[in-house]
Formats: structure tokens, C-alpha cells, sequence
């Protein structure tokens, strides 16, 4: 259990007072790109994925679910919710789903900033068929 003075906080706020608002209050409370992106509304993808969490959400209240599934999803331009902390998605990043397990410091984030598209290039020996130049290994 943490001291009361290390608890979560979201800009003043504890985890069950966000937990609490709806999404206009929320969006007060963030930066001014996702209060933009929440204010606008939600795309078709991003509701359908806010569905999910939801239902995930209110099974594992009821009690008919002992653990939550991974939620599959290409929506990388989603704000993360209060509601959606303690869960993982996967995250695609053109390649492959990227699980990323949510916790209350990415709140007011975009999925997409926790499952990279790019890695970095560490390139090795040339391969067959490689240009002359690049064989080329310069001897002392």
C-alpha cells in the first residue's frame, strides 16, 4: 500500500475522482492537443474500442471475468481514459500488436506513444549480392 502522500494524482486529482467525471470534465483537465481531440469527439474506431474497455470493465465488476483479456486494436490516435487503467492493449504498430499494460501515469497519453513503429537500425555484414564497394573492408 503506498503513503497517502505517494498516491496517484492527475493534475490534483486522485484515480476514483477521474474515474468519476465524464469525458468533458476530463477533457478540461488535459493538455490542450487531447482536450482538442476529446472535444471534437470520438471517431467510429475510438467508440467501438471505448465499448470494449467498458464491457471488459463491467464483466470484471460482476465478477464473471477472474482476469481481463488483451483488447486487440489499430486505434493509436486514442486519449487513455481513467477507465481503462489496470488493462492491456495491444497495440499495432504496422507490424506486429504491441501489449501495453495501462497505468494511471499514462493517463491523458495516446496509445500510440507506447508501442513504437520504428526500431533502431543496427546494421551487420553486408549479405550475398551486396555491391562491390560495400565488401570493401579496409586493411592496415
Amino acid at each position: 500500500m503506498r503513503p497517502e502522500w505517494k498516491k496517484f494524482r492527475y493534475r490534483g486529482r486522485t484515480l476514483e475522482e477521474l474515474l468519476k467525471m465524464d469525458i468533458e470534465e476530463l477533457a478540461r483537465l488535459f493538455p490542450a492537443r487531447q482536450r482538442r481531440s476529446l472535444l471534437r469527439g470520438l471517431t467510429p474506431a475510438q467508440q467501438k474500442l471505448l465499448l470494449k474497455v467498458r464491457k471488459i470493465r463491467r464483466r470484471l465488476e460482476e465478477g464473471r471475468l477472474k482476469r481481463p483479456p488483451v483488447i486487440r486494436t489499430h486505434v493509436r490516435d486514442m486519449v487513455i481514459l481513467p477507465e481503462m487503467v489496470g488493462l492491456t492493449i495491444a497495440v499495432y504498430n504496422g507490424k506486429e500488436f504491441i501489449p501495453v499494460k495501462i497505468v494511471p501515469e499514462m493517463i491523458g497519453h495516446y496509445l500510440g506513444e507506447f508501442s513504437p513503429t520504428t526500431r533502431i537500425v543496427q546494421h551487420g555484414e553486408p549479405g550475398l549480392k551486396a555491391t562491390r564497394s560495400s565488401l570493401h573492408v579496409a586493411s592496415k
